[in-house]
């Protein structure tokens, strides 16, 4: 019995005998079964092919890929703070490197994910440090391919993980997609980590938004409409999108609301 693990978007499955005949994630619109048809992996391959890529980005945060890419490519994002440690979002690999590396940081105590394509290996990841809990939205539940008593899902609008950091469901992207707010990041100023449920264009000053980014599918206005609601109260004033580099420096805020604003006039 093996947890295969979809090459093409990086999620990890319950164990079977054989790999799954298709992967649910990819099947979907928003994603894609590339060209050569469904392949699958496992977490050992991983390990012995890839290498974790660690970087500290900011004070008391650090991004962890993988290299070469794999999957989606996104990068996992390690928030410190006096209260604990939370892992933003999640890859594929996880290896005695990164155990090592997080431990000497104070270990892991939580980890939130923005939506099911970052899904990958979340139940090795809490694993690996003790079975801590893994906060999904509720409204994303049937994208989990490997349910565990680790996974807490949440409802609402907004969940408390840790002290001052705050989960919020913006939709978009997935019903369940996620943000969170950082207040003590940026120096203070706050800290918005958006997955690509706000996604850092390549410029670094705008956003986008789209229901499939592979297949070019944009979202509604009313959708667009209710991130940029949920955004308007807090405070920030940097935005971590979910590539190496994608990260909007300053006025991070205005950049949301000016980038929505530019968006639905061209949707219109």
């Amino acid at each position: 019995m093996k947890n295969y693990i979809c090459v093409t978007c990086g999620t990890q499955y319950a164990a079977t005998e054989t790999p799954p005949e298709k992967c649910s994630i990819c099947e979907d619109e928003r994603q894609y079964v590339p060209e050569g048809g469904q392949q699958w992996t496992t977490l050992d391959k991983l390990q012995k092919n890839h290498k974790l890529i660690f970087h500290k980005i900011a004070e008391n945060l650090y991004g962890i890929g993988a290299n070469p890419k794999f999957g989606i490519g996104q990068r996992a994002l390690l928030v410190t703070t006096p209260a604990g440690n939370i892992l933003w979002d999640c890859i594929s690999l996880i290896n005695d490197t990164a155990i090592d590396l997080l431990n000497a940081l104070g270990g892991l105590d939580a980890i939130a994910i923005s939506h099911p394509h970052y899904y990958s290996s979340m139940i090795e990841w809490s694993r690996a440090f003790g079975d801590i809990p893994v906060y999904l939205h509720e409204n994303d539940r049937q994208w989990v391919q490997r349910n565990d008593a680790t996974i807490n899902f949440w409802s609402g609008q907004s969940k408390k993980i840790l002290q001052n950091l705050t989960l919020y469901n913006a939709g978009g992207h997935f019903d369940g997609g996620t943000i969170l707010h950082w207040p003590e990041g940026a120096e203070h100023k706050g800290a918005l980590l958006t997955g690509d449920i706000l996604q850092v264009t390549a410029d670094r000053r705008h956003l986008s938004f789209m229901y499939s980014y592979p297949n070019d599918i944009p979202l509604n206005k009313k959708a667009v409409q209710q991130i940029k609601n949920i955004t308007e109260p807090l405070t920030f004033d940097k935005i971590y999108g979910a590539w190496w580099g994608r990260n909007i420096p300053e006025k991070a805020k205005e950049a949301v609301n000016h980038s929505a604003e530019r968006y639905i006039r061209a949707i219109n």
